[in-house]
């Protein structure tokens, strides 16, 4: 989503004015999030150097639903001006765009860097520029917290869970202490702390998500990010799935509609909620495993799956469920999308989108199943 190619403006015929900025609207998070608001009739300009392998089949997707009304501004987010020119007209920000892969910050943290902390700091100062500030929310990450090193994990059949049975019951919360670990968590913590900063010493009205696992329809996963989505494809590839670890580490995962509706809802409270960091995702009820992963997929969509294990790689926590009460306390926000509703949208989202795939490859799609 963000490498240095420049600046390239690209309208699609909505009326000058006040409209909604998502950077990085082109990704997997972005695109939900443009198509819900443009559905409801809001303005949106996305700004997105389109480098992620996928996204322009997610800006042809968005064109072809909303026809004449999306905005496309093709630009980096390191690139200030294009940001200045950008922001100058939005009334709220949704600042997405980033370098979002650990493995990928390890080979060269100077870029992480770049992307994460100076293009927020770029989208930051264009906001503070203003005479009055437009709303912000940025996506930060559960890795600010680091490998949670001291939280003490019992392997019960396919999983780790917490010792303590309060924190395996509720999950991690904002009283977390800070522990950026790998550059990709120093970048993205970084961007978080400035963001708060500005909130707190410009007036910004901003406010922090840190996210769990978001998977859904239009994410491009890899073996790096969006692993639910990888482990899908994988399977309906019939290639071969590498597990890093024993496969029990576990993370709780959130439909991206259920995280698009909890945006929303911060944009609506920003006045009450501006300057306060919240942790979301789907909880103790919607944590999976690798593993466990592997065997819904195997037994709710007949997807089964050549695997390899390999290391533990740098950084990767065994154990990260949300607790995201302070959110739902200040909203009423709660996820509604149960995990293994989520997974197969997700494989029905991507037989419809690649059915040439899904016939070469023998799979049987869930729809077949039911």
């Amino acid at each position: 989503m963000t490498a240095g190619k420049g600046s390239r403006h690209r309208r699609a015929g909505t009326p000058e004015g006040p409209l909604t900025i998502i950077t990085g609207g082109a990704g997997f998070i972005g695109t939900n999030l443009a198509d819900r608001l443009l559905s409801q009739g809001a303005p949106v300009l996305v700004l997105d150097d389109t480098s992620r392998p996928g996204v322009e089949r997610n800006l042809a997707w968005l064109r072809a639903r909303h026809p004449g009304r999306l905005q496309v501004e093709i630009a980096d987010v390191r690139d200030g001006p294009a940001v200045r020119r950008a922001v100058d007209r939005a009334d709220r920000i949704f600042h997405l765009a980033a370098q979002v892969a650990v493995t990928t910050s390890l080979t060269d943290p100077l870029r992480d860097f770049e992307i994460n902390v100076r293009g927020t700091l770029n989208v930051l100062e264009a906001a503070r520029a203003r005479p009055r500030p437009p709303p912000l929310l940025f996506t930060s990450t559960n890795k600010v917290y680091g490998a949670l090193p001291d939280v003490e994990l019992e392997r019960r059949d396919r999983r780790y869970v917490p010792a303590d049975p309060r924190l395996a019951a509720t999950g991690i919360d904002e009283g977390r202490p800070l522990d950026f670990h790998s550059p990709y968590g120093c970048s993205k913590g970084a961007a978080d702390q400035y963001v708060l900063d500005y909130a707190r010493c410009f007036a910004v009205p901003a406010v922090v998500f840190r996210m769990s696992c978001i998977y859904g329809p239009h994410q491009c996963g890899t073996e790096d990010q969006g692993w639910v989505a990888h482990f899908l494809m994988r399977a309906r590839e019939r290639g071969m799935l590498t597990i890093y670890g024993d496969g029990c580490q576990v993370r709780d995962v959130l439909y991206v509609d259920d995280l698009v509706d909890a945006m929303l809802l911060a944009m609506r409270g920003i006045d009450r909620l501006a300057g306060q960091a919240f942790n979301i995702g789907g909880g103790p009820g919607n944590s999976l495993s690798l593993l466990e992963l592997l065997d819904m997929m195997a037994g709710r969509l007949g997807l089964a799956v050549r695997m390899e294990q390999a290391d533990w790689r740098s950084g990767d926590q065994r154990y990260y469920v949300t607790n995201s009460g302070k959110f739902s306390a200040a909203t009423g926000w709660s996820p509604t999308i149960c995990a293994a509703e989520g997974v197969a949208r997700l494989h029905d989202w991507l037989v419809s989108s690649q059915p040439v795939d899904v016939a070469a490859s023998g799979l049987t799609s869930r729809a077949a199943l039911s």
